[in-house]
């Protein structure tokens, strides 16, 4: 029995739900299987994908354990099922005297070693461009068009409140995003039609992609192109273009900044895939020489933990001298400040908000009312109807919660410090925005599956603390003899394995 939620557009969760049969022609391409070993993998399971990576054949899985602390089983454990969730590795045996072996699988094995080893002509790390190259095409004049591209887009999503629509400073981008990407934004959820008027109004899913690091943002939005393309040709009746749109963006992940690459040497349907990644900002195309396309910082780095661009989320982290944007830009390319950045929170509910960034100040506008502006210092207060005008939009007092304290001034940690109190965040403040959603919202709901029925004490007892090593379960009733899991994949390969254990 499973609860069915929205599906989840994070890079991880939608690799598990595709088939051995995709995954395994996914990793025909070096650039792809390179880039899974760096994005996806935990350094647990990279230590083991290395082990295995040379090796001629199978080896028992107990050898692995030279590679884990002895109080590390769950690490372990959680390791070797996301490889297998995502047939990287191959476990076998565990019958009636033979010891289980692992080894990985034969395409992620070659395409990873070609990869390391730079042998073979498989040309998926994209051909540079023999044409002349425009000097005015500059890293730093890509990342000031990336970072445009994206701070429409965010910009866009905030403003679908409308908190600044009049005299505030982010009429700059009232142009937004092209209209593929607000039908994308629309599609995804992430903001729906507002009752009674012609504007978008932003989501729940909408306020977690704002608080998202950038590479997260990009990999929602990617994902929800991709579930978008799906649909699309399975009601069609053509073939899914799932794993050669993800293998394009591992590809474009690989590329270098700044240098121009081959549109001709690109298939049809990668060419066709062009005029969208222009939307993002991750691909640039200079409209008089559309034979080269240059990747920006926003794909990039899309398979690295370096963030592209300053997130809104990053945004008020800013807090070390030197670090604070003096412009409004949220990426990496705006002038430094010497103030400081964050938010200070009263016990009166009163908010102090140090930033000059407008994007930043839309964000706040989402859950407070905004009083007075000042040069790089906005006032607002926390109020019952601006919660409840938060919750309206989908937005959770724990989200509130938890974007107030990942965004506290360092005067507000350096108090709680001195005094030893473990909350950075007034009590009263913190009681009071649950209080508050309480009055509108009493039940909270958790997707994931519902696991009981079993045929003995013995296999429930196996399978639900096995859940609770792997850390995927949420609750569990041993008296009635059922748990509840946020995840079935690992539980899925744990049974099967199990089950041919007792054959």
């Amino acid at each position: 029995m499973a609860y069915q939620a929205e599906p989840s557009y994070q890079l991880s969760d939608y690799l598990e739900k595709l088939s051995g049969a995709t995954l395994r022609k996914l990793y025909l391409q070096p650039s792809t299987s390179f880039a899974i070993f760096r994005q996806i993998l935990s350094p647990l399971a990279q230590s083991f994908v290395q082990a295995l990576l040379c090796m001629p054949g199978p080896i028992p899985v107990s050898k692995l354990d030279v590679w884990v602390r002895p109080d590390s089983r769950r690490a372990r454990d959680y390791a070797l099922a996301t490889l297998r969730s995502l047939s990287i590795v191959q476990i076998t045996g565990h019958g009636k005297g033979n010891p289980q072996v692992v080894q990985l699988s034969t395409n992620f094995q070659k395409s990873l070693r070609r990869a390391l080893e730079s042998g073979g002509d498989h040309r998926t790390f994209g051909i540079p461009s023999t044409l002349a190259v425009d000097a005015e095409i500059t890293v730093d004049s890509l990342d000031k068009y990336s970072t445009k591209k994206w701070e429409e887009i965010l910009h866009y999503v905030v403003n679908s409140v409308g908190g600044l629509d009049d005299g505030g400073s982010t009429g700059a981008h009232r142009s937004g995003p092209a209209a593929s990407v607000k039908r994308l934004l629309l599609d995804g959820h992430l903001v729906k039609p507002r009752p009674g008027t012609n504007r978008m109004g932003i989501t729940k899913p909408g306020f977690t992609f704002l608080l998202q690091k950038t590479n997260a943002q990009v990999w929602t939005l990617l994902l929800l192109w991709l579930d978008m393309a799906e649909r699309a040709e399975r009601a069609s009746g053509s073939s899914s273009p799932s794993v050669d749109m993800l293998s394009f963006l591992f590809m474009l992940a690989s590329l270098q900044l700044g240098r121009p690459y081959d549109t001709d040497a690109l298939t049809e349907a990668r060419r066709n895939m062009l005029p969208y990644l222009v939307d993002f900002g991750l691909i640039y195309i200079n409209q008089h020489m559309p034979r080269q396309y240059y990747p920006t910082r926003l794909v990039t780095t899309l398979t690295s933990s370096i963030s592209p661009l300053r997130s809104v989320s990053s945004g008020f982290s800013a807090i070390a001298a030197g670090t604070g944007d003096d412009m409004s830009s949220v990426g990496g390319v705006s002038k430094s400040s010497s103030r400081q950045e964050g938010i200070i929170v009263e016990t009166n509910n009163r908010i102090y908000a140090y930033t000059r960034s407008p994007l930043q100040i839309a964000v706040l506008s989402l859950f407070t009312n905004l009083e007075s502006y000042y040069p790089g210092l906005v006032s607002a207060r926390l109020t019952r109807e601006s919660i409840r005008r938060a919750i309206s939009f989908g937005i959770t007092a724990d989200q509130i919660i938890t974007y107030l304290e990942s965004h506290a001034h360092q005067e507000m940690r350096n108090f709680a410090r001195e005094r030893m109190i473990p909350a950075v965040l007034p009590p009263t403040v913190v009681d009071q925005i649950k209080l508050w959603q309480l009055e509108n919202d009493r039940i909270t709901a958790t997707p994931g599956f519902l696991f009981k029925d079993f045929e003995n004490p013995d296999e429930y007892l196996a399978i639900a603390n096995y859940a609770d090593e792997v850390g995927v379960s949420a609750w569990r009733d041993d008296a009635r003899q059922m748990f509840f899991a946020k995840k079935h994949e690992p539980i899925r390969d744990f049974m099967k394995s199990r089950k041919k254990a007792s054959e």
